[in-house]
């Protein structure tokens, strides 16, 4: 049995979103158990054999600032679901609130592994193979150093491994060409420490991908800093509202444009289908002590269920056993890195 605890009041939306998928959730999955954790009047109509509420008296909302989640809502529903992980009622925490607040919060209470400096986020996108692209970090880091950059990578190889079965998943580090020559000196020796991660066997290093590769499926990973990641996400869920956008109006103006859009309709649906972003929620975020997942803030409930799913399917596979052992494989390689890295202001004060 498999038991995830669900921030249900998290994200845009809250409960309306949350506790219907949290339903269709159990009903689709007989070997799950849900910890509902949200105020007790939001949660009082909701009830299943297999699910359990946890009651609190706070919430975090969407634009509450880091600081005020972290240090003055200790009773929030995405704090405590983040603590039934840590004291072991649950495998995984999954929210939609307020990414920045979760992180915070997610490595204070859980801490981060052996050899992890700083957690990432990891989600997939979508290509051309009608697969995904896994992809990190998408925004929980803007400044990444090379040593972090491997760590990330590292750790994409073992959620890319636990989720979809491929023991060497390929590994791509984004860059502005293909050729060893191009990119800044981050991104140069970044490239070095991939390399000497393949050469031990570590990883699978591919080597240089551009942006257009992330959705040609050119890799199976694709690793970034989080500025450049969240902009690729950003600019992923814009195309496929974009799509959206033009058939709800090739079918609202003049008679050529119905007419255009008639023909045009069964590719571009098509084409939705495959870009969005719904199909691809839930983002882990790794380098934890336990499993917690992001869902979008404005998820509908067919998009929080696929969050539900990633985060079963992450519990299921055991993926922090595997994000061990292959931190553990490659010690030489993140020890020798962590001696090269100046430290940061918080470390040496």
């Amino acid at each position: 049995m498999v038991t995830l605890a669900v921030d249900c009041m998290g994200g845009d939306h809250g409960p309306s979103v949350t506790l219907p998928a949290c339903r269709q959730f159990l009903d689709s999955h007989p070997n799950a158990r849900l910890l509902l954790v949200g105020l007790p009047l939001a949660l009082a109509g909701f009830s299943h054999p297999r699910a359990v509420t946890v009651p609190v008296t706070e919430v975090v909302s969407m634009d509450d600032p880091v600081e005020v989640a972290l240090r003055r809502k200790k009773d929030s529903s995405m704090r405590v679901a983040i603590e039934q992980v840590r004291d072991g009622h649950a495998q995984a925490a999954v929210s939609a609130g307020n990414t920045g607040a979760l992180m915070a919060i997610a490595r204070y209470v859980l801490k981060t592994l052996d050899g992890i400096d700083r957690p990432a986020i990891a989600g997939q996108m979508p290509n051309i193979k009608g697969g995904a692209t896994t992809m990190l970090d998408l925004g929980a880091n803007v400044d990444s150093t090379p040593e972090h950059l491997l760590q990330f990578a590292l750790m994409g190889s073992a959620l890319v491994s636990v989720l979809t079965g491929l023991d060497k998943p390929s590994v791509g580090l984004l860059n502005i060409g293909e050729e060893a020559i191009k990119g800044n000196e981050t991104i140069k020796k970044t490239a070095e420490l991939l390399r000497s991660a393949a050469n031990s066997g570590d990883l699978n290093f591919y080597g240089n991908v551009e942006g257009n590769d992330i959705f040609k499926g050119t890799t199976d990973i694709v690793v970034c800093d989080g500025f450049v990641g969240n902009v690729a996400l950003k600019a992923s869920e814009g195309l496929a509202s974009m799509v959206g956008h033009f058939l709800k109006k090739s079918f609202s103006r003049n008679l050529f444009t119905i007419i255009a859009g008639i023909f045009a309709y069964p590719a571009l649906s098509g084409f939705k289908k495959l870009v969005d972003h719904r199909r691809h929620n839930g983002a882990a975020l790794l380098g934890l002590r336990g499993l917690v997942f992001k869902s979008h803030g404005s998820a509908d409930a067919l998009s929080f269920l696929t969050a539900l799913q990633r985060a079963y399917d992450a519990a299921d596979h055991d993926l922090l056993a595997r994000l061990r052992s292959q931190l553990a494989h490659a010690a030489p390689l993140l020890t020798a890195g962590t001696a090269n890295t100046p430290p940061t202001l918080s470390e040496s004060a």
